[in-house]
C-alpha cells in the first residue's frame, strides 16, 4: 500500500484523511506547523515533528497531504515540498465523476465523494473541491483554490488562482466570466456578474463586505 504523510493538524484533517485512504494510501504519520504536538496522536495517527522537522530532511521519494484549508499556505507548502524531491498526488474519491474531456492537475488536487468536474474544464494544482461540488464544462479553476460543499460553479467562468467558494455558492453559466484571483465569496451567495480580483462578497444579490 502506498503511504502519505498529511501535513496540518485540524478540522479538516480528518476529512482529507478519509480522502487519502479512500484513494488507497496509508497514512504514514502526521506535521504540525509547530512542536507542540510532537510525539502525541491524532485520529489514531502519531505526530511526528513540526514542520520545521520535516523541511530539515530529505523528501525525496515520499508523498505529502495538505489537509488545510488556506490557500496560501497550501501553495507554499506545495512549493517547499517540491523544492525538497517530495511529491503531492493528486487525490479524487472513487465516486467523484470527471469527465473523460476534463484536465486535473496532478499536483496537489483533492475531489471528495461525489463531485462532478464536467467536460472541458481544468481544475489547478492544489485546489481542492469538497462534496457535492458541481464544475460546469469549459469552466478554469486555478491553483489553490478552496471550493465547499454543494457549491456549483456554471460553464465559461475563469475561476482565478486561490480563490474561496463557500458551501452553496451558485455562480450562473453564461453571465460570469471570471472570478478574480484571491476573491472571497462567502456560503450561499449568488453569482451573476464577474468578480474582481481580491474582493470579498457575499449574498443574494451578490455584495461587498469588509
Amino acid at each position: 500500500m502506498k503511504q502519505i504523510y498529511a501535513l496540518g493538524i485540524g478540522h479538516n484533517t480528518p476529512v482529507m484523511i478519509d480522502l487519502a485512504m479512500s484513494c488507497g494510501y496509508e497514512i504514514a504519520g502526521l506535521y504540525h506547523y509547530d512542536s507542540s504536538r510532537t510525539g502525541s496522536v491524532d485520529h489514531g495517527f502519531k505526530i511526528l515533528g513540526s514542520f520545521e522537522d520535516l523541511f530539515a530532511q530529505s523528501l525525496l521519494g515520499k508523498s505529502f497531504l495538505l489537509t488545510m484549508g488556506d490557500n496560501s499556505i497550501r501553495e507554499e507548502l506545495i512549493l517547499k515540498i517540491l523544492a525538497k524531491g517530495g511529491s503531492v498526488p493528486s487525490l479524487i474519491h472513487p465516486t467523484a465523476v470527471i469527465s473523460n474531456f476534463a484536465t486535473v492537475d496532478e499536483c496537489g488536487v483533492y475531489i471528495s465523494p461525489f463531485t462532478y468536474v464536467q467536460a472541458d474544464s481544468y481544475i489547478g494544482r492544489g485546489t481542492i473541491l469538497l462534496s457535492h461540488v458541481n464544475i460546469s464544462h469549459t469552466t478554469h479553476i486555478g491553483s489553490c483554490c478552496f471550493v465547499a460543499g454543494g457549491t456549483h460553479v456554471g460553464a465559461y467562468t475563469n475561476v482565478e488562482d486561490q480563490v474561496f467558494l463557500g458551501q452553496g455558492v451558485l455562480s450562473i453559466s453564461g453571465k460570469v466570466k471570471k472570478i478574480g484571483h484571491h476573491a472571497y465569496i462567502g456560503a450561499g451567495s449568488l453569482i451573476t456578474k464577474d468578480v474582481p480580483a481580491g474582493a470579498k462578497m457575499v449574498g443574494r444579490p451578490l455584495h461587498t463586505i469588509e
